[in-house]
C-alpha cells in the first residue's frame, strides 16, 4: 500500500476542517423554489450545515411548538438533524458518500422539512461532497505477467487497474512505474474517463539471459493531499506463443430487463486463437478488477464465453453494469487479452406505489371550515419513466380531497363542514396508482375521527307535560320524570335538570316540587290539598355540560286529583248546647208541611261533594220523610192525638265518594198547639260566596262580627245596669224579696239552685272553660241572666241574657244566639266549600247578620 493507505481517523477530520475553510461555509442555493445546500463527507457528528431557521425565514422560539422536523421513510438513516433551539441543520450521523450514493456521479439527499400551525412543507437538497478519503487499491498484491519471449517490441500488456471510490479528481488519477530498461507504462483512458496502465515492451526479452523481471507499479490519484496505491508486478519471460486470443469488439453491449430470471443468457462471447492445440483452446474469466457487484450478478462460462444471469437484478438500485472480461489460451505463455461488456437494465414496473402519511392531524373539529388540513400524504413509486409517475386520488362519498402540494406530495383537506352527529368517524381510502402497465396501485386507509362541538342543544321527549297528582300524597313521593336527549356526546351530551324559579300560590315553587337534576324524577315535597290548589305548572330546564352550555325548557303540568277526605259538615240547623237541634212543630201541621231544611256542605268536589239526605232514625217513621236531594223535612200525614209530643229525628247526609262519608244531626220536635215566634234551630245560614273564593274576605267578615259582637255586648251591658237600677227601684215600692229574683245586686244564688240548674257546661275545644251560670228564678216571672264571659271573649264571645222562666211565645229563645256564635266559629274552621256540586238554591241558607236582643223582645218561627 501507498503512503496514504493508513491515515486514521484523526487525519481524516483534519482534512475536512481544510477543505471547509478553504471551501468556505454552506450557501443555501435556491433549486427550482427550494433551497440547496453543499456539504462534504466525512463530518462528525454535530457539524454544522446551514441555518435553516434563518434561510427559511422561520421564528426560532416557535420551532418546538410547531413541531418543526425532517420527514423520512420509515427505516431510512438520518444523517442530518435540526436543532430546535436554534433552526441549524447540523450532521447527525457521519455521511459516507460512497455508501449513500453507490452509482456516483452527484450525490443528494434530499430533505424533506415539515413544520405545523399553519401546516407549511419545505424540501431541502443537500450534496454530499467528495473528500479525499479513499486511496487507490489494487485487486492484489502481487501481479505476475507472462510474456513471451518472442514478444516484439512495442507489444503492449494491460495490467490490472486500481479502484479507487473516490470521484472526480480524488479518483485514480495517473499510474507511475518504477524505474527498469525493459518495460515503459503508458496510461489510457476510457470512455467514462477512468484511468488504465498499460506495459510497453521497449527492448526484446531472453529467456535465457533473465527469466523474471519485477517492477512496482503506482497508482496516484489527484487528492489533496495525494494518496497511491502500489502493486507488485512480477514479469515472468515465457517460450514462444506467438498468437494471442482476439476478441471479435473490444466492447460491446446489451440490454436486459430487471426482471429476468436466474439463468438468463447476457451475451455470448466469442474470441479467436490462430494457434493450434493448447495454445489455441481458450478460456474466459472476470478480469482481475472486476466488482464483486459483478461477479454476485454474473458468471462466464470458461469453455464457451457464456455469460449467464447468476443474481436478481434491481434497476432502482443501478441501472448499468459493466463488466471486464478476459481471454486467454492453454498454450505456455499464455497472454489474457480483455474486453468490456456493458449490461444496461430495462426498467419493468414491479414496485408499487409507497404511501407515508407524514402528518395526521386527528380528531377533527365538527365545526372546522372547508379547506381545513387533515393530514400530509406522500408517495414514492422506485420506478422511472411512467412506470414511477404517480396518481393518487381518494374516494369520492367522503367530503375530503386531495391537493397537490409538491411533485408526490399532497395534502388531505375538508371539502364540507361536518356533522358528528351524522357521521362520527371516517375511513378514507386513499389510491396511489402509477402509470405503468399493467398498472400497480396500492391503497391505504385513514380514520378520521369527527370532535364534537356543543352545537345541539337539548331535547325534550314531549312538548309538554301532563301529570295527576292524588292529592293527600306522601310528602318526597315521586310524581314523574321527564327525560330529555342530546346528540352531543360526552360532557356536551350530560344533562342537568333544574325548576325555573317562579311561585304557587304566593310561595316558591321550590316548596312545592323538586326534582333530581341526574335523571329528571321529581318530588312533591309536601301533601297537595285539591280544596285548596287544584292544577299549577312548573317550567323545568334541562342544560348539557357543554362550553358555552345550551339548554332546553318544557312546561310540566300539574293536576290535583280530589280524594273524597271530607265529610260532609252539617250547617243548618245546628245544636243547641252542643246536643241536639229543637224545634216546635204545630199540631195542625198537615201532610207536606215543611219543617225545615237540613244544609250541608262538603269541600270535595264532583262526587266526593254530592250530597244525599235520609232519615236514619225517628220516633215514628211514618210521621216525617227527607227529601234525599234537597234535605227538606216535611210530615208525611196530620198529627193524631196518641202521637208523642216530642219526636227524635235522626238525619244522615252522606256525599258521593269511595268510600262514602257522611254526618248525622239530632233533631228534637215539640209538637205544639200554637207556634211562639222564637227562633229556629233552622236559622238560614251558609257561608258567604266571598267566603269561598277569597279566605282575607272571610276574615274581614269574622273581624266585623267580632266588632259588631262586641259592640252588642257593650250595649246588653248598660241596658241590663239600667234594668237592674229599674228593677231595684220597683223592689223597694213592690216589696220584691231577693229570694224571688236574683238579679238584684246583692243577691246570690244558693247551692242547692245552682245544683239544680239544667245548664250544660261545654267549653270550646282549645280554649279554657268558660264560666257559664244559670241561676233559676221562682214566683213572678222576672227576669234572670245567664252570663258566658271566655278567657278570649274580647275577641269572639258574647254575654247572652236569659230569662229565667220557660220562654214564651213572643220571647226568643236565648240559647239560640249561643247557638249562632258557636255556629261562627265552627264556620270558621270548616274548609271552604266546593263550588262544582251546589245544592238547590232552596237549599243555600243565605248567610245573615244576627244581632243579639233581650230576651224578651221578640220570637221566631220555623222557616217554611
Amino acid at each position: 500500500m501507498g503512503i496514504g493507505a493508513g491515515s486514521g481517523q484523526g487525519q481524516l477530520f483534519l482534512r475536512s476542517l481544510l477543505f471547509l475553510l478553504l471551501a468556505g461555509p454552506p450557501a443555501p442555493r435556491p433549486a427550482g423554489g427550494q433551497l440547496r445546500y453543499a456539504v462534504p463527507e466525512e463530518l462528525e457528528h454535530g457539524a454544522f450545515v446551514a441555518n435553516l431557521g434563518e434561510d427559511l425565514g422561520l421564528d426560532v422560539s416557535t420551532l418546538s411548538a410547531r413541531r418543526f422536523r425532517i420527514v423520512s421513510r420509515a427505516g431510512a438513516r438520518q444523517h442530518l438533524e435540526v436543532n430546535l433551539e436554534n433552526g441549524i441543520l447540523f450532521v447527525n450521523e457521519r455521511i459516507d458518500r460512497e455508501e449513500v450514493c453507490e452509482a456516483g456521479g452527484t450525490c443528494l439527499l434530499h430533505l424533506q422539512l415539515l413544520v405545523e400551525s399553519p401546516l407549511e412543507l419545505y424540501r431541502v437538497e443537500v450534496e454530499v461532497l467528495d473528500i479525499n478519503d479513499h486511496a487507490p487499491t489494487f485487486p492484489w498484491q502481487e501481479y505476475v505477467l507472462e510474456v513471451a519471449e518472442s514478444a516484439v517490441l512495442g507489444a503492449r500488456f494491460p495490467l490490472e487497474s486500481a479502484q479507487d471510490p473516490d470521484m472526480g479528481t480524488n479518483s485514480v488519477h495517473t499510474y507511475r512505474l518504477s524505474p527498469n530498461s525493459f518495460f515503459s507504462l503508458e496510461v489510457q483512458t476510457r470512455s467514462d474517463a477512468s484511468k488504465f496502465a498499460e506495459l510497453v515492451l521497449e527492448r526484446a526479452l531472453d529467456r535465457e539471459q533473465q527469466r523474471t523481471h519485477r517492477v512496482l507499479l503506482t497508482a496516484l490519484d489527484g487528492g489533496v493531499p495525494e494518496r497511491s496505491g502500489t502493486a507488485h508486478i512480477l514479469v515472468t519471460v515465457l517460450d514462444a506463443n506467438d498468437n494471442v486470443p482476439a476478441f471479435d469488439q473490444s466492447s460491446y453491449g446489451v440490454s436486459l430487463p430487471e426482471d429476468a430470471p436466474a439463468g438468463t443468457l447476457v451475451i455470448q462471447l466469442n474470441a479467436t486463437d490462430l494457434d493450434e492445440g493448447p495454445n489455441g483452446e481458450i478460456e474466459y474469466s472476470f478480469s482481475g478488477h472486476a466488482p464483486p457487484r459483478v461477479r454476485e450478478l454474473f458468471h462466464i462460462e470458461p469453455r464457451s464465453g457464456q455469460v449467464l444471469l447468476k443474481g436478481p437484478l434491481d434497476y432502482e438500485r443501478a441501472n448499468l453494469h459493466e463488466l471486464y472480461v478476459q481471454a486467454k489460451d492453454r498454450g505456455p505463455s499464455a497472454v489474457a487479452v480483455h474486453c468490456r461488456v456493458l449490461v444496461h437494465l430495462l426498467d419493468v414496473n414491479d414496485n408499487a406505489p409507497e404511501v407515508t402519511l407524514t402528518s395526521v392531524s386527528t380528531p377533527v373539529l365538527e365545526d372546522a371550515p372547508p379547506g381545513t388540513v387533515i393530514a400530509v400524504i406522500s408517495v414514492l413509486d422506485r420506478d422511472s419513466g411512467d412506470n414511477g409517475h404517480v396518481i393518487c386520488e381518494v374516494s369520492p362519498d367522503v367530503p375530503f380531497e386531495l391537493r397537490s402540494s409538491f411533485r408526490n406530495y399532497y395534502t388531505l383537506v375538508t371539502t364540507q363542514a361536518l356533522d358528528r352527529e351524522v357521521v362520527p368517524e371516517y375511513n378514507v381510502s386513499i389510491t396511489a396508482r402509477d402509470m405503468g402497465s399493467p398498472a400497480l396501485l396500492t391503497r391505504s386507509t385513514l380514520t378520521i375521527l369527527v370532535s364534537d362541538v356543543n352545537d345541539n342543544a337539548p331535547r325534550f321527549l314531549q312538548p309538554s307535560y301532563s301529570v295527576y297528582v292524588m292529592e293527600n300524597n306522601a310528602p318526597g313521593a315521586s310524581i314523574c320524570s321527564v327525560s330529555a336527549l342530546d346528540p352531543d356526546c360526552q360532557q356536551n351530551a350530560y344533562l342537568s335538570y333544574s325548576i325555573a324559579d317562579g311561585h304557587i300560590h304566593g310561595m316558591p315553587v321550590g316548596t312545592y316540587v323538586s326534582i333530581n337534576s341526574d335523571s329528571g324524577h321529581m318530588y312533591a315535597l309536601r301533601s297537595l290539598d285539591y280544596e285548596q290548589i287544584r292544577s299549577f305548572q312548573i317550567h323545568v330546564q334541562a342544560q348539557d355540560a357543554g362550553f358555552p352550555p345550551l339548554s332546553a325548557n318544557v312546561t310540566v303540568h300539574i293536576f290535583v286529583l280530589d280524594q273524597n277526605d271530607n265529610a260532609p259538615v252539617i250547617i243548618s240547623p245546628m245544636p243547641r248546647n252542643g246536643s241536639m237541634a229543637t224545634e216546635l212543630v204545630p199540631r195542625s201541621a198537615g201532610p207536606g208541611y215543611l219543617v225545615g231544611t237540613v244544609s250541608a256542605v262538603d269541600a270535595d268536589a264532583g262526587l266526593n261533594s254530592r250530597l244525599s239526605y235520609q232519615l236514619l232514625q225517628a220516633t215514628d217513621f211514618t210521621l216525617f220523610s227527607v227529601a234525599p236531594d234537597t234535605g227538606e223535612l216535611r210530615t208525611l200525614r196530620s198529627f193524631l192525638e196518641q202521637d208523642a209530643t216530642r219526636q227524635r229525628l235522626v238525619v244522615q247526609v252522606r256525599d258521593g265518594g269511595q268510600p262514602a262519608l257522611s254526618a248525622t244531626v239530632s233533631l228534637l220536635l215539640s209538637v205544639v198547639e200554637t207556634m211562639p215566634q222564637t227562633l229556629s234551630d233552622f236559622s238560614e245560614f251558609s257561608l258567604p260566596p266571598e267566603a269561598s273564593s277569597s279566605s282575607p274576605l272571610t276574615l274581614y267578615l269574622l273581624v266585623s262580627l267580632g266588632s259588631i259582637s262586641f259592640t252588642f255586648l257593650l250595649a246588653i251591658l248598660i241596658l241590663t245596669a239600667i234594668r237592674c237600677r229599674g228593677e231595684r227601684c220597683s223592689r223597694q215600692g213592690d216589696g220584691c224579696s231577693p229570694r224571688l229574683c236574683h238579679c238584684c245586686p246583692g243577691s246570690r244564688p244558693s247551692p242547692e239552685g245552682l245544683k239544680t240548674s239544667n245548664l250544660t257546661v261545654q267549653p270550646p275545644a282549645g280554649t279554657m272553660a268558660a264560666t257559664c251560670l244559670d241561676i233559676p228564678g221562682g214566683g213572678p216571672p222576672g227576669y234572670c241572666y245567664k252570663v258566658c264571659l271566655g278567657p278570649e271573649s274580647a275577641q269572639s264571645d258574647f254575654m247572652f241574657l236569659k230569662p229565667c222562666s220557660p220562654p214564651r211565645n213572643n220571647e226568643k229563645d236565648p240559647g239560640k244566639q249561643s247557638q249562632l256564635v258557636q255556629h261562627l266559629r265552627v264556620s270558621k274552621q270548616i274548609k271552604q266549600p266546593n263550588m262544582d256540586w251546589l245544592p238547590p238554591s232552596m237549599q243555600r241558607p243565605a248567610l245573615k247578620r244576627y244581632q243579639i236582643r233581650h230576651c224578651g223582645n221578640r220570637g221566631s218561627g220555623w222557616k217554611g
